[in-house]
């Protein structure tokens, strides 16, 4: 049987295995942009865990333990990668809920419910990543509890499913065999299972290499970006969730999933006896909602436009942040702001907007769960809009919303610094809180975003090399030009991006290393080229990693 030590002792085992190899599974992410990447995601998340449980004594038993890793790993949540496996391992303590220790039978039902709340929470899962490998595992788990109960061996089946599966992603995604790298998100998972296994099958805490550079995972010999997006047959996400109603016309949630199967995928209904979690893609959001609103009051209503997002990417975090107590405010204002940017300038600059609390993060620095929640409770307001203005951002602020348990959350999925600041230009306190979100999501959706930076790593692009410290242009969050001149790419990116017939306005907000004349020169030469068609505004922001963020509206 696994008991709560055994449970508590893995976590730090598992903690440990992928900090080690931290470094390596940070290398296998193919896109050169400077990031942190998946394995300081997963290592910083686990390590949270690591913390809290560490210290709880041997007579804990297994719920327990589960239980409390799970709320440190939500809290500690960095990350898509990060978000993933906090809910996985959410799963885990809801199958481990009041035990004192655990059969096979136990360990291959948590296997299979950390698989559900895993896929639950991407938007559009995609096979050959970590979703893979956790779905894989909990199939071999399942399998040998019904041949054997003993949860050592439940536990042995699951690791060799899941090294399997993750061998397998580079023939399930083109653009990782392309590259000739296995799945990140994959690569850290099998880390962690490994670390349990060592303490379960061979009771050994893998011990942690401080300070190594010992990477266990060899890292790859990248070659190619990756940015394979195949056609979306279902261009809109609605996510929300329905308030049942005593007098609801409808009160059989599976009718309203088979009619959502019926006009979309990615179809996810889950209830319990108050509230329907609702999530699918569709063409018609329109009839999404009609259908809803007869099972109750719609709340946290979102509709995206997936067709102008971009394929999620793992970022990191620095390490040695030290999470701060936070004062928490009453909420007597009727809205407030919390925005995620880096740099004095835009900090200055959201706060001007009407930002309430600001949140240090963005490019290599993804603020945790627990930041963002710390953030929306010193915000003195009874409804909050967050902007993670960062797409790595959007999954662990939405972590947040079930937290902040005396003020109503609405997380905007912006994805970029413009995003977020014409969000918050169109905001109207006049209006309720459901139509400014759309008004501020449609605003911010229309936002041609540019991006200067350098390449981290050697990489290629449609057949052309990119050298580590190039200068990258990117529009939208592709890689459009490079080379060596940072304002002549720059001046390449506003022109790819303005359009005569739809824009007049560019503002140019330039970064750590830019100076203010190197800016201004780079005003002029567009003034000179575009006249009186394009209206130009200079900020000094500060931002670390981008040389420039570019606005074109």
């Amino acid at each position: 049987m696994i008991t709560g030590v055994m449970f508590r002792d893995g976590i730090i085992s598992a903690a440990n295995n992928i900090s080690n190899s931290r470094q390596a599974v940070d290398a296998l992410n193919i896109f050169p942009v400077p990031d942190g990447d998946t394995g300081t995601n997963m290592s910083m998340t686990i390590t949270a865990a690591k913390k809290e449980v560490e210290g709880m004594p041997d007579d804990s038993n297994l719920g327990e333990v589960s239980s409390r890793c799970a709320s440190a790993l939500l809290r500690g949540a960095r990350g898509n990668s990060g978000v993933i496996l906090s809910l996985i391992f959410r799963g885990f303590a809801k199958a481990f809920k009041e035990l004192d220790e655990a059969s096979g039978k136990d360990v291959a039902k948590a296997f299979r419910m950390g698989t559900e709340a895993a896929y639950k929470a991407v938007m559009k899962p995609t096979e050959g990543t970590i979703l893979t490998v956790i779905r894989k595992a909990a199939e071999a788990a399942e399998a040998m509890a019904e041949q054997n109960d003993d949860p050592i061996e439940v536990c042995g089946a699951a690791l060799q499913a899941a090294r399997e599966a993750l061998a397998k992603t580079p023939e399930q995604l083109p653009v990782l065999k392309k590259a000739g790298v296995v799945d990140a998100g994959g690569q850290g998972l099998v880390l962690i299972f490994e670390g349990f296994n060592s303490v379960f099958g061979h009771d050994a805490v893998v011990q942690l290499i401080e300070g190594s550079s010992v990477e266990p995972v060899t890292a790859p010999d990248k070659k190619v970006v990756a940015e394979a997006s195949g056609d979306i047959e279902f261009g809109y996400c609605s996510e929300f969730l329905i308030e049942k109603a005593k007098d609801a016309a409808e009160k059989d949630p599976l009718r309203l999933r088979a009619y959502l199967e019926s006009i979309g995928d990615c179809v996810v209904v889950v209830d319990d006896d108050t509230i329907i979690k609702v999530h699918v893609h569709s063409n018609c959001p329109g009839n999404v909602i009609q259908s809803a609103l007869k099972y109750g009051q719609l709340i946290n209503i979102k509709i995206d436009n997936m067709r102008y997002q971009h394929r999620n990417a793992e970022v990191g975090v620095k390490e040695g942040d030290t999470p701060i107590q936070p004062t928490v405010s009453e909420p007597e204002n009727k809205y407030g702001f919390v925005a995620v940017c880096a740099g004095e300038g835009l900090e200055e600059l959201f706060k001007d907007l009407g930002a309430d609390v600001i949140v240090s993060g963005g490019q290599t620095m993804n603020p945790s769960t627990d930041d963002i929640l710390n953030a929306i409770m010193q915000t003195p307001a009874k409804t909050v809009f967050v902007l993670p203005n960062n797409k790595n951002i959007i999954m662990a602020a939405e972590q947040a919303i079930p937290m902040a348990n005396d003020r109503e959350v609405r997380v905007l999925q912006t994805k970029t610094i413009p995003q977020g600041i014409s969000a918050m230009l169109s905001f109207d306190e006049g209006e309720d809180a459901e139509t400014n979100q759309m008004t501020m999501m449609e605003m911010a959706s229309a936002v041609e975003t540019g991006q200067i930076t350098f390449a981290a790593r050697d990489s290629e692009i449609d057949g052309s090399p990119i050298k580590k410290g190039e200068v990258m242009g990117l529009c939208n969050g592709k890689i459009v030009f490079t080379g060596n001149d940072r304002e002549e790419i720059a001046f390449k990116t506003v022109n790819k991006l303005f359009k005569k017939s739809q824009h007049s306005l560019v503002t140019l907000i330039y970064g750590e290393g830019v100076s203010e004349e190197a800016a201004n020169d780079l005003e002029e030469k567009l003034r000179k080229k575009h006249k009186n068609d394009m209206e130009i505004s200079v900020v000094n922001g500060g931002q670390p990693i981008y040389y420039y963020i570019i606005s074109v509206e």
